[in-house]
Order: C-alpha cells, then structure tokens, then sequence
C-alpha cells in the first residue's frame, strides 16, 4: 500500500461558527386620543421609558402633533412588557393612551 488510499485529503476543515446576531429591536410607539391627559403621558414617558422631564414634554408633544412618537427602541421582550405596563397603568388611570410594538 502507498498511503493514498486512506488519505482523507489535503483540505483542511474551517470550523464555521454560527454568526452572533444582535436580537431584531422594536419600536414602542404611543398613540395619540383625544382622553388620555398630556401631564399622564408626560409622566408615563419619565417612569415606564426613563425619559427626562423634557424629553417626555418633547416626545408628548409629538404624538399630540402627528397621531403617534417613539417612546423608545428595544429588544422584543423588553418592548413587550413596556407596551403592556403602559396600557395597566392607563387602563388604572382611567385614560385609553395605547402603546405598539413595532419592528424597528
């Protein structure tokens, strides 16, 4: 026997690790309504969203302007649970302000 015929060849085998993905982001919108008070929107933005008093006025203002404005960008579970603490806390408060999860 000359060798050859056990020979696995000459290639070498790359181990190819699975790329590392960031998990896909989610947008939580809140949606404007003509009931939902800006001060509790203003005041929901600085609690559930740890917005500054003037980045909740600033982002309050937005949705009262155009229908909708992004409280903020997060991984799928996170958004989840932003938009539902948003919608207990106004259901609680009486106000019907929505939140979405939307892919960002």
């Amino acid at each position: 026997m000359n060798g050859t015929g056990s020979r696995t060849g000459d290639a070498v085998k790359e181990r190819v690790r699975p790329e590392e993905r960031e998990p896909p982001l989610y947008k939580v919108l809140l949606l404007n309504d003509d009931y939902t008070t800006m001060d509790f929107v203003v005041h929901v933005l600085e609690t559930v969203f740890q917005k500054s008093p003037a980045e909740a006025y600033r982002i309050m203002m937005h949705v009262h302007v155009h229908g909708r404005g992004l409280a903020g960008i997060y991984p799928w579970e996170v958004a989840e649970t932003k938009v539902e603490t948003v919608i207990r806390m106004a259901r609680e408060a009486g106000f019907p302000l929505k939140a979405v999860a939307e892919e960002a």
